[in-house]
């Protein structure tokens, strides 16, 4: 029996976890690897940091070169080549030799197509002038870095404030150049909420990034009388003019289906390549991995992209199996992700309260604010943590965190979590490692599934940040039980300030035809105080995550708005 011949379009995550796996399940079969790039497998989730010097030796980014494919696994990896045509019926693949020009048909028994995304670029004049930029590949940033090296002036613009925008502000930033980030959604980072994406926005404004919301880019421009820019003047829709001596382009991503579509194969309503279970296309001897392809999303059943190493190395092992004849199936993604931005970390997992909205799905959402380790070690942080689960069931269905230390820990249990089909009262029991530098005895995932519990069981109603906005003082008022300094460090608008050990003294202060709303600095306090007070007869609700959600949720424009019924934009990249 003749060897197998094998073909994969494109290397980096997906391509190049499908080869390896491949080589280790059939040690016969001859693997060709087609990349029309120099570069098969580099590390494109570490490139903003090469950008901002964190990582300083550019080797270090590459993974795997044609050599070391060779040498270790026998795979015959060509750069800088490009399939141009599939003969689904002949079996076989158009290859273009980049730097000859010449072409050849190479045959297949297998093909897998792992060719990933495309930056979206802009519709607008001017996007093709010098010093303007996406980051994907090395050879960006290359570019990048010489043409950062060669300015005289520092000022740059980066478009876009989804994962790479971000890392790309921070890195920039670290350079010392003046940054200016624009997003033309309300917030940063999509797969957050706005009340969450605020500690972001806070966090950027801190640092002396110049934010723009809600704001777009309507042109790249040249310089006006009085001002220099290296690359552009950014125009946005407000007026703003944003002088540039680099701008970066981080719009988000687009699956590169050119190849799919042209071979004829089935391509989902999200314009990605249409998968089985198996990473099978609609062609029975094609598979699919990757940025390219529409996946199931676990926690709605719904078509999805989801472009990230993660998920695309999985299906990349899983492609693999099948190819080799052992059924193994990619069950969908769950959108787990995390993003360094400055001192704050953000991670999330599962769906946002956003989606849950668009789609009608029931919900409840609780916010809490505990310790990142036992308060009475050194160096606590308060943990932003946001939790939604379906009120009846108490399945979880996301979770959002924000802070300075611990956060990567929690977003890998509660993602744990979630793949495993527990429900927030599950969160409560689990048995989590402690000691006083790493955790409390009550962990925040452990807090938040207890948090989850009272509101399930009837012991507290929540009040969200967004219904404080639209209160009707005839038919509700806020009650704020912190202390007087507290209060003097920021308060909500029109709230009567009782401070907790008070309350049950002055329970006569408060009127019993309206509905009290309490409030504190996270939402503990107030829980107790909504106890009381549902214990003595009064219509009571907690402020859940009181205000310190409250607040970060106005560093959003438009933050409630934008929340019930704001629409998705492109893909945002992950490496």
């Amino acid at each position: 029996m003749s060897a197998r011949r094998i073909l994969i379009v494109g290397g980096v995550a997906g391509g190049a976890s499908a080869a390896a796996r491949i080589r280790r399940l059939d040690e016969r079969a001859r693997i060709v690897m087609f990349e029309r790039g120099p570069y098969v497998s580099f590390a494109n989730c570490g490139l903003p940091y090469y950008v901002g010097g964190e990582i300083s030796r550019r080797e270090d980014l590459l993974l795997h070169t044609p050599e070391s494919l060779w040498d270790r696994f026998r795979i015959e990896a060509r750069v800088r080549t490009e399939v141009v045509e599939v003969d689904r019926s002949a079996r076989t693949v158009r290859v273009r030799h980049l730097a000859t020009g010449t072409e050849s048909v190479e045959p297949y028994d297998a093909l897998l197509l792992a060719p990933g995304s495309v930056p979206v670029r802009p519709p607008l004049p001017g996007w093709e002038r010098p010093g303007h930029f996406v980051v994907r590949n090395l050879p960006d940033v290359d570019e990048i870095r010489g043409w950062m090296e060669a300015c005289a002036a520092r000022r740059a613009v980066v478009v876009g404030g989804g994962y790479i925008g971000l890392e790309m502000t921070e890195q920039l930033h670290r350079r010392g150049w003046e940054v200016s980030l624009v997003e033309a959604l309300p917030q940063v980072m999509a797969p957050l909420d706005p009340e969450m994406a605020g500690w972001l926005h806070r966090e950027l404004r801190a640092r002396g990034v110049d934010l723009h919301l809600g704001d777009p880019v309507v042109a790249f421009e040249d310089p006006g009388p009085g001002e220099a820019a290296g690359a552009s003047v950014v125009r946005l829709r407000s007026g703003f003019r944003l002088p540039a001596d680099v701008v970066i382009l981080a719009l988000g991503v687009r699956p590169e289906v050119t190849l799919a579509r042209q071979a004829g194969l089935e391509l989902g309503e999200l314009g990605g390549i249409r998968v089985d279970d198996h990473l099978r296309t609609s062609d029975p001897h094609i598979w699919a991995v990757g940025d390219a392809v529409e996946v199931r999303d676990r926690v709605t059943g719904r078509w999805t992209l989801l472009p990230l190493a993660g998920p695309a190395n999985r299906q990349g092992r899983v492609a693999a199996d099948n190819i080799c004849g052992r059924p193994s199936r990619y069950e969908g993604s769950w959108g787990t992700a995390i993003l360094r931005l400055f001192g704050l970390v953000a991670g999330c997992t599962g769906v946002n309260e956003k989606t849950l909205r668009r789609l009608g799905l029931p919900f409840e959402a609780v916010h809490l604010h505990p310790g990142s380790h036992a308060g009475y070690y050194p160096g606590a942080e308060p943990v932003a943590l946001k939790v939604l689960f379906h009120p009846e069931t108490g399945r979880l269905w996301g979770a959002q965190v924000v802070g300075r230390d611990g956060v990567d820990k929690r977003v890998d249990v509660l993602a744990t979590a979630l793949q495993a089909g527990l429900t927030v009262d599950a969160l409560a029991e689990l048995e989590l490692a402690y000691a006083p530098p790493f955790g409390s005895a009550k962990d925040p995932v452990n807090l938040a599934g207890m948090v989850a519990q009272n509101v399930r069981q009837g012991l507290v109603r929540p009040a969200q940040w967004h219904e404080v906005e639209r209160l009707d003082p005839a038919r509700a008022l806020v009650v704020d039980v912190r202390s007087a300094e507290e209060r003097r460090q920021g308060l909500i608008p029109g709230s009567v300030h009782i401070p907790l050990a008070q309350l049950r003294e002055r329970l006569g202060e408060l009127p019993r035809d309206r509905e009290i709303i309490v409030a504190c600095a996270s939402g503990q306090r107030s829980y107790f105080a909504a106890r009381i007070l549902e214990q003595h007869g009064f219509r009571v609700r907690n402020l859940t995550g009181s205000y310190r959600t409250w607040s970060a949720a106005r560093e959003t424009p438009g933050a409630a708005t934008w929340l019930m019924g704001g629409a998705e934009g492109p893909s945002p990249a992950r490496g």
